[in-house]
């Protein structure tokens, strides 16, 4: 699948209804597009977004709210990180696949996404020494490496504190086969629930992109050194993942430029991200869904650089999303220009259940509000923000955070 392949021309139509995107568009955003044995009706994805609201682990009824809320016939989201063993958060209210009963927790919400006809990737995740002893019962946090994160702090797993993250211990060689597995488990565990597929979080990071960068993996074995054997862990665990539930089920997510989180950087992530796309190619998965070289977390300001996506793009073979701060027209320029097949949207997702109708109708989006990205409310700053046509409540507080839920449960009929 080359990135010209699936380029649908732009035809002439109109949204006459805000829950339904047509099937072509003037914008190269909300053309179709053939994503595997998915046919999406356009290009705008929900970005995998850690919204901390999944109490004690577990998908709660308001989850599932928020995924139907931004679901549209032919959209693809994908979930926020979920971890696959219970010492694999690093994030208060984290939700996990791990146990039956999280898989059960998850059904209601898969449902809800497809009944609005749209798709659902889980995204699996460990994050390994991004964490604390307060996430792993006072173990030690595993990692590629023994030298903990220095530069910030840690919220605790009771989200009420700061601390220093716990100095990890470097998985043996002969432990990592146990972690590829964990992934392979959480996969099954997804298909069960009734996601489409998974993505594999290799990003921002977490467990595998301590492999994958050269300030953090300082091993000396064959998962250490060379750019080829820090992307080794990475290779196991897309094979496993692959052939437990098929390649056409299996995308990854990577941010081989970013170096602004969890001390995590690479001295040459030009060529590491390119080495990516060549590890990733002998297994033909799904997608590769990497971060713009411009974005970094501390700011909302892209960075000045002359690095791109166009070396990954050329030499990937299969579908590629790009996310990094897009908006509506640098969105619509990536589609165009066949820099990305698909691209995710993640803070203007979370404030616009509807941008996909947003996009077609050219229409002034809600403007997010960080002070509530993290909060534990079930409603306030997740599912409150008003559709086209409706007003934010003046005084969100007016009402139980019950029965505001209740309200919008009503509405999705979930």
């Amino acid at each position: 699948m080359g990135y010209g392949d699936h380029f649908t021309d732009a035809s002439n139509t109109t949204v006459e209804d805000a829950d339904v995107v047509p099937e072509t568009s003037k914008l190269p955003l909300l053309s179709p597009f053939q994503l595997g044995p998915f046919k999406l009706q356009h290009r705008v994805v929900l970005a995998p977004l850690t919204r901390a609201r999944s109490f004690g682990g577990i998908p709660q009824p308001h989850n599932a709210v928020y995924y139907a809320q931004r679901a549209t016939p032919g959209g693809l989201l994908i979930t926020e990180g979920t971890g696959i063993v219970a010492d694999a958060d690093g994030f208060p209210n984290m939700p996990g696949i791990w146990t039956k009963e999280q898989v059960e927790a998850w059904k209601p919400v898969v449902k809800g996404v497809h009944d609005k006809g749209a798709f659902i990737f889980c995204q699996i995740a460990h994050v390994g020494r991004y964490s604390h002893t307060s996430y792993t019962k006072g173990a030690a946090p595993v990692s590629s490496t023994n030298r903990p994160i220095t530069s910030t702090q840690i919220l605790v797993a009771s989200g009420d504190a700061l601390a220093d993250f716990t100095t990890p211990r470097a998985l043996t060689a002969d432990e990592i086969p146990q972690f590829v597995d964990l992934f392979r488990a959480a996969a099954r565990n997804a298909i069960s629930a009734g996601f489409d597929g998974v993505e594999i979080h290799g990003a921002n990071s977490m467990l595998i992109d301590q492999f994958l960068k050269s300030s953090v993996n300082d091993r000396t074995d064959h998962y250490g050194g060379s750019v080829e054997n820090r992307c080794r862990f990475l290779e196991e665990v897309v094979e496993s993942v692959g052939n437990e539930i098929g390649f056409d089920r299996v995308g990854i997510r990577v941010s081989p430029f970013v170096d602004d989180i969890g001390d995590a950087s690479d001295s040459d992530p030009a060529s590491l991200a390119v080495q990516i796309a060549k590890s990733l190619n002998k297994f033909r998965p799904l997608y590769l869904h990497v971060v713009e070289p411009r974005f970094h977390f501390s700011s909302e300001q892209h960075r000045a650089t002359e690095d791109s996506l166009w070396p990954v793009r050329r030499e990937f073979k299969g579908a590629l999303i790009a996310a990094g701060g897009f908006n509506r027209e640098n969105g619509n320029d990536a589609v165009k220009e066949g820099r990305a097949d698909l691209v995710v949207y993640g803070r203007w997702f979370l404030a616009n259940p509807d941008l996909v109708a947003r996009f077609q109708a050219d229409a002034p989006l809600n403007m997010y509000d960080r002070s509530t990205f993290y909060t534990p409310d079930p409603v306030v700053g997740y599912t409150d923000y008003p559709f086209l046509g409706e007003k934010l409540q003046e005084k969100p507080g007016e009402k139980k955070l019950g029965e505001k839920l209740e309200e919008k449960l009503d509405e999705l009929k979930v």
